[in-house]
């Protein structure tokens, strides 16, 4: 496959995972670094955490086909795969009517995925891990591009959590915290039968993921084998499918970044391939010094959440302040209101970095905030 994915389409893809930090915003630019990976997501938190709006915003801003199905202990797998084609059977062939069905999915939500039988999951490993579905003596290429499913929480089952280890990335969701309040009702407002505006298709990233298959990732390895080494030592351990698979994720991350070569600044998405919840905050204070220099234009919010990591927070804070700043408002009460937000803005900073480590970038920011409040 050629390399291709110029600079304008890395752009163009950041624009459709809007960075907020409310948890549609956070599934968002998680399905956007696995869509370009070409791997699954799962979802975990409790009912009410966006986990199935943040799926069909991003279906409905690439477009192509889209199945979205709630499963539970009684659904069928004709309620997924699609029915027994009667046409066909009275031939003695069996095969099944796949139209509208997932077989013929590019993206494809499943929420409470861990409910379904044993009949379903079987084929959905299929469907997950070789992109083929097999009914009778019938096996079908399928399109599925993403996958994501979503659970209230992990299983304890062995023979489920051996099924979870085909979702490579796990993000882990609770309701909005109380800072962010205001910021989600403004927002939840706003978006009231707003659809998402098209400035992605399933071809840009198609050639979004043909530009990270030929992410060159030989000078970044021998620094992976020692982060993952040091996830052992913390007491940490990925299986070795997991182990291997994360490097698509890191050339992902360097591919959004506009990088063909995958450097430091890109093993943040090594956090979100770790199983559960207290592992990744494990893992996130074990890596803290490898991941200091983590940084990702294109998605600043997941890069900060991974890596804790002092770049990555300026850029997601000085993307957030260029916003405020080009739209003052031109009302009295609106314009105290605002300044309220640079004020914040700006203990944001000078709480998160002393004086003397300030990037450039973000002291400038830094000053036009201190004009602007003192106006």
């Amino acid at each position: 496959m050629a390399c291709s994915g110029g600079r304008s389409m890395m752009i163009r893809t950041a624009n459709y995972t809007v960075n907020h930090g409310d948890n549609t915003d956070r599934g968002g630019v998680s399905i956007a670094l696995c869509a370009v990976a070409g791997e699954h997501l799962l979802l975990i938190g409790p009912p009410g955490t966006a986990k199935s709006e943040a799926a069909r915003r991003m279906a409905k801003t690439l477009g192509g086909s889209y199945f979205e199905y709630f499963l539970g202990r009684f659904t069928e797998p004709s309620e997924l795969f699609g029915p027994i084609d009667l046409r066909r059977l009275r031939d003695g062939v069996v095969e099944t009517e796949t139209s509208g069905m997932l077989p013929e999915a590019e993206l494809a939500f499943l929420d409470e995925i861990f409910l379904g039988s044993t009949a379903i999951l079987n084929t959905l490993l299929a469907i997950l891990n070789e992109r083929t579905f097999r009914r009778g003596s019938r096996q079908l290429a399928v399109p599925l591009r993403l996958c994501i499913g979503a659970s209230n929480a992990l299983p304890d089952e062995g023979a489920l959590a051996a099924f979870a280890d085909r979702f490579l990335v796990r993000l882990f969701l609770d309701p909005v915290a109380d800072a962010l309040l205001e910021d989600l009702l403004e927002q939840g407002w706003n978006r009231q039968g707003l659809a998402p505006e098209p400035l992605a298709t399933l071809a840009d990233l198609d050639s979004l993921s043909a530009a990270c298959a030929c992410v060159e990732l030989a000078s970044i390895r021998p620094i992976l084998a020692q982060a993952l080494r040091t996830l052992r030592q913390a007491g940490v351990t990925l299986s070795d499918r997991r182990t291997v698979r994360t490097q698509r994720l890191i050339a992902a991350a360097a591919t959004l970044a506009g990088r063909t070569r995958a450097t430091p600044a890109d093993l943040w998405p090594l956090i979100y391939a770790v199983p559960t919840r207290d592992e990744q905050a494990l893992a996130r204070e074990a890596l803290r010094p490898l991941l200091a220099e983590t940084e990702n234009v294109a998605l600043p919010h997941a890069a900060e959440e991974a890596s804790l990591g002092p770049l990555a927070r300026a850029q997601r804070l000085s993307g957030g302040i260029k916003k405020l700043l080009a739209a003052p408002p031109d009302t009295p009460d609106a314009l105290a209101a605002w300044k309220l937000r640079l004020e914040g803005a700006l203990r944001e900073i000078d709480a998160g970095f002393a004086p003397e480590r300030l990037p450039a970038d973000l002291a400038q920011l830094r000053q036009k905030l201190i004009e602007w409040v003192r106006v």
